[in-house]
């Protein structure tokens, strides 16, 4: 009941491994058996408001990920932007993740999609975190444009792109914005901008530093880049937000 309590969307799996980190000796099937008892029932989701708008006077780059096995830290970040509204108007949430360790590098939460702060959460990233081999994105007009793929070519990375109406080629970024929605968002009643801001970066510091993942081993996104990182005897700090003023 406690970890359903603080932790709605985790389902048999999860919640049987994170009884097992705390020590219980039990299997999936008494789970099971026990969140029915309880009547426990994992969070869903719902439609979701489309944010990749195309313009098709801006260039466009092929999608490099298709066969390419990511095995390391900084191999692939991806971008993207999703949706939600508050009371009187929308919020967006822009973010940056490494594809091998699923860790949000750097995000912010604003109300409008311009391009300046897809670029302002490109530039926290690299800051504190290097540069990765690959970047990719989906087609939508922030990410096509000059002034965004400049700074990429800035720092010689290179540029792949999902697939016109191909959201599976992203599809870490789509499950990561699937987790913030129904983990946090959905559950929580936000009134305003600087409410929900501030429930994204709880959200963001539990999904890094206490979330497991079943992909990663049942470690979290700071573990599986630090363990990384300390492979490779590179440093490695916490994800990024960017409060910015409107």
């Amino acid at each position: 009941m406690e970890i359903y309590k603080e932790c709605p969307f985790y389902g048999v799996p999860r919640t049987t491994k994170q009884l097992q980190q705390m020590g219980y000796n039990i299997n999936h099937k008494r789970v099971n058996r026990l969140r029915r008892e309880l009547r426990l029932k994992t969070t869903y989701p719902r439609p979701r408001f489309n944010t990749s708008v195309s313009c098709e006077e801006h260039e466009k780059y092929p999608y490099l990920l298709r066969g390419v096995k990511i095995t390391r830290q900084n191999q692939v970040w991806a971008t993207d932007i999703t949706y939600t509204a508050v009371e009187g108007g929308r919020a967006f949430v822009i973010a940056v993740i490494d594809l091998y360790s699923r860790k949000v590098m750097s995000y912010c939460v604003v109300n409008t999609m311009d391009t300046e702060y897809c670029i302002e959460v490109l530039n926290a990233a690299l800051r504190k975190y290097g540069k990765p081999e690959i970047f990719n994105s989906d087609q939508g007009s922030q990410f096509t444009s000059k002034a965004f793929t400049d700074v990429l070519k800035k720092h010689n990375i290179k540029i792949s792109m999902d697939g016109k109406g191909r959201c599976l080629d992203n599809a870490k970024m789509e499950r990561f914005w699937w987790s913030l929605k129904y983990e946090n968002i959905y559950l929580n009643d936000y009134k305003s901008l600087v409410q929900i801001r501030r429930g994204v970066q709880i959200y963001i510091n539990f999904y890094n530093s206490r979330r497991i993942h079943s992909a990663l081993d049942w470690k979290t996104p700071d573990a599986a880049y630090g363990q990384a990182c300390n492979l490779q005897s590179i440093p490695y700090s916490k994800s990024e937000s960017l409060h910015l003023s409107f």
